[in-house]
Order: C-alpha cells, then sequence, then structure tokens
C-alpha cells in the first residue's frame, strides 16, 4: 500500500504550478497526479473509510509501518479532480509521523497552489473535509 511511491513532492507540485500559465493546465495536472494513485481496493470502499463532508465520495485508508512509525494513506475518490487533490494531500502528509502529521499547516501549504481561489466552496469544504480526517487518523495512531 505505498501510496507515496508515484507521488511527486510538494516542493514538486509548487514547481510545476509556478511553470503552468494557467488554470486550465493546473487542472488537468492535478487530475494527472489523480491518475498515479495506486488501485483502491473495493472492498475498502465502506461507509467506515468514507470521508464526511465531500459532495463526491471519497474514501481513505491508512496503515502504520516502518521505525520510527510513519502513517501511509491511500485513497481513492469518483470525481477525477478530486483524486488529484487526494494525491496532492498525500504528497503533503503521507510517510510521516504522526506528530509531523499534526505540525503540517494544510491551509498555508495549499495556499501556495492557490487552490481555494480556484475551487468552488463546496470542493475546498470536501478539501479540509480531507485534511481534518487525515488529522484525526494521526491523531488517534
Amino acid at each position: 500500500m505505498d501510496a507515496t511511491a508515484n507521488l511527486l513532492s510538494m516542493a514538486d507540485i509548487e514547481e510545476t504550478f509556478s511553470l503552468l500559465d494557467d488554470w486550465e493546465e493546473r487542472y488537468r495536472f492535478v487530475i494527472d497526479l489523480g491518475r498515479k494513485l495506486p488501485p483502491f481496493p473495493e472492498t475498502e470502499r465502506t461507509e467506515a473509510n468514507r470521508v464526511r463532508g465531500c459532495t463526491s465520495k471519497v474514501w481513505f485508508i491508512s496503515r502504520v509501518t516502518g521505525e520510527p512509525p510513519v502513517i501511509e494513506f491511500q485513497g481513492d475518490s469518483d470525481a477525477h479532480i478530486v483524486k488529484g487533490l487526494i494525491a496532492i494531500l498525500f504528497s503533503l502528509y503521507s510517510g510521516k509521523t504522526a506528530a509531523e502529521i499534526l505540525k503540517v499547516d494544510a491551509k498555508t501549504a495549499l495556499a501556495k497552489l492557490g487552490l481555494e481561489a480556484h475551487l468552488s466552496p463546496m470542493r475546498t469544504n470536501g478539501l479540509y473535509s480531507m485534511v481534518e480526517r487525515i488529522r484525526a487518523i494521526a491523531a488517534n495512531a
């Protein structure tokens, strides 16, 4: 379940965003990021793994591995752009310890990409619902 294997770093995502001329190209890039997520197991598409507060259907699972223990995430959505947002969040959070995850300032990190200004209010709320779910997983790890 190494969801980080095909993900770009946040620095690479920020750099790519800065090189793209318009939001149409950035949206395509975000969708491409989502396509690189590993396949999500059908058996994990349960209500228990569903992220509440998202208009689209979103599922997250996690596991703790290694020493020191780090959290790896895997997720999926029924919406292409949301899958890309999941990939961005996993670039920000996956492979970190619970304490590191809880220290991440997602609002600042995501502001560097300018996402909030270009997502609908409902999609922005869903994005932060995903952040809260990741933080809850870390708090309980």
